[in-house]
Order: C-alpha cells, then sequence, then structure tokens
C-alpha cells in the first residue's frame, strides 16, 4: 500500500504576520521536499474541514462555537494571546489541519494506505481543551485519536512527540484516559514549561523524557529507548499517532537541542517497528514545529521516507 500525504492550499492562508516563526513558508518548504519529482509514489490526497462535532470531542463545545465564529476583517490580523495569532484565513486552516488528522485515521484503518502524514498548519499539540496556546488552535492529534476511538471503535491509542516543545495540550487531554497514552521527548528548561518525568497521568498513561539543553543524538535515542519506546510497547497500541515536530533538530532557532537529520528517520522507523508489533501496522504522522525552513524540509522528508 502507499503511504498519504494529505495536505490543503488553505493552510497557506493562516497569516501570523511578519517575523513570526509560525509562517506560510514553513508548509511550502515540506510541500517542495515531498514534491511529486522527489515522492512519485505517495498517494495525495486534500484535507477535507473537521466538524464541530468532531471537535468538540477535544474542545470545549464554546471554545469551538466561538472560535469558528471569529471574524478577522480583511488586512488585519487578531492576537489570541501573545504568540497565537490569527488572520482571515486561520480558521478554515485550522479546520483543514484536523481534518487532516481524521482523514488520515480513516486512509490507514480503510486499508487505503500503509501510513499517512499530514502537511498541515497550524500546529496542535500545546492547544487545551477550552484555550488556544502556542501557535495552535485545535489540538489535531488529539482529534484524531478521538475520530479513531469513536468511528473506528479502537481502544487503546498512543500518541508519540518528539517535538522540542512539550506536547502539554495532549497530555492534558490524555491525563485522566486509561486508554489513551501520550509519550514524549522535549527540551528542558524550555516552553511551555511542562513535560517533567514526574508528570505520568492518573493511569500512568503519560511518559516524558525531557531533555537538557545541547542534547543531541545520543541523548535523544536513548531516552526512546531506555524510557518512551518501552512505555509504549508495554501500553500495546492498536494506532500509533505522531506529533511530529522537527524543531530539535540543531539548526533550529526556537530551542538549544542538537538533533541531525537523520535523527528524525531513525525515530521513524522506530515507531514504524512499534506500529507493526502491536497496531497492524496503523501509524499516522502530523506536522507540529519546525522553524529552519531548510532543516525542516529535510527533516519532514526524511520522516516521510522513512515511514515506507
Amino acid at each position: 500500500m502507499p503511504i498519504a500525504l494529505i495536505t490543503h492550499e488553505a493552510c497557506l492562508d493562516h497569516d501570523t504576520g511578519e517575523g513570526h516563526p509560525e509562517r506560510p513558508d514553513r508548509l511550502r518548504a515540506v510541500q517542495a521536499a515531498l514534491a511529486e519529482a522527489h515522492f512519485p509514489d505517495l498517494l495525495r490526497e486534500q484535507a477535507p474541514k473537521a466538524s464541530a462535532e468532531q471537535l468538540a470531542r477535544v474542545h470545549d463545545a464554546d471554545y469551538v462555537r466561538e472560535l469558528l465564529a471569529t471574524q478577522v476583517p480583511e488586512g488585519t490580523l487578531a492576537a489570541l494571546d501573545a504568540d497565537t495569532i490569527i488572520s482571515p484565513g486561520s480558521i478554515e486552516a485550522a479546520l483543514r489541519a484536523a481534518g487532516a488528522a481524521i482523514r488520515a485515521v480513516d486512509m490507514v484503518m480503510q486499508g487505503e494506505a500503509e501510513a499517512a502524514f499530514a502537511a498541515v498548519r497550524p500546529p496542535g499539540h500545546h492547544a487545551r481543551p477550552a484555550t488556544a496556546m502556542g501557535f495552535c488552535l485545535f489540538n489535531n492529534v488529539a482529534v484524531a485519536a478521538h475520530h479513531a476511538r469513536d468511528r473506528w471503535g479502537l481502544t487503546r491509542i498512543a500518541v508519540a512527540d518528539f517535538d522540542v516543545h512539550h506536547g502539554n495540550g495532549t497530555q492534558e487531554e490524555f491525563w485522566s484516559d486509561p486508554n489513551l497514552f501520550f509519550a514524549s521527548s522535549h527540551q528542558s528548561p524550555c516552553y511551555p514549561g511542562t513535560g517533567s518525568a514526574r508528570e505520568q497521568g492518573t493511569a500512568h498513561n503519560v511518559a516524558n523524557a525531557p531533555l537538557a539543553p545541547g542534547s543531541g543524538s545520543a541523548e535523544f535515542q536513548r531516552a526512546w529507548k531506555d524510557v518512551l519506546l518501552p512505555a509504549l510497547d508495554a501500553f500495546a497500541p492498536e494506532l500509533v499517532i505522531v506529533s511530529a515536530g522537527f524543531d530539535a533538530h540543531r539548526r533550529d532557532p526556537l530551542a538549544q537541542m542538537m538533533l541531525e537529520t537523520e535523527d528524525y528517520a531513525w525515530i521513524t522507523r522506530e515507531l514504524v517497528a512499534l506500529a507493526g508489533r502491536h497496531a497492524q501496522g496503523r501509524i499516522v504522522s502530523l506536522l507540529e514545529g519546525g522553524y529552519d525552513l531548510e532543516a525542516l524540509a529535510e527533516s519532514a522528508a526524511a520522516h516521510v521516507d522513512a515511514l515506507r
């Protein structure tokens, strides 16, 4: 079966303003790296819009209603917080990003694709149930997990997050649900300040591996080999969802970790093997961070190549 690439041009219309790191050029760089000339065998899909009902499985209904009703006048921007900026095209972009997550799940569950990568923005893993945060409007991986459970009847779903910033929104959403597992490597100290190894969820369904600034390949791979992959194996997920942030790369400007492009290929192969052991190979991945355009493009290409 092919690997699916799910994206949408509407995600380029999410304008965060001059100088903002989470900018449309990020997605352009990823799309160029994954162009047909480089990846001729990808099954290319347009992301649908998520529905309010699908979003409300994760987010408070009032938050969903208010955000969907937000009107940003043409030619202007609005700030949801100091970091999270929206424009007239942002709400559709966020709906397409969450919809891509849902479509990715459906494609692997229906056997249309062996794996799926959603190249979308805005990212999602900081979005809390009732609050936008850290460039994120809707928590795309959590939307995917709840869709997998409600639509496909899965009972054990795991999110593996290797973004340099801790996925606090995903952790909060999963915290008290024993059938959802969250595993994260991330820099600490760093935004958003969560992700201590002591944070384990009420059902021991959270595993965090904080890494010091300056950590490189050895520390990253050790955290996954010794802590996170064994925890995921013990959970035995029926579906693996990846929060694929590439901002732990040594060239990224927003943190101080020292990963190489090959590290993203390595962790992807490990997660594919995990899915093979427990989830009949079912794995879906969603773009999160990554703010150096060259490093982002290289890393995303290495990630998708390793999904095959």
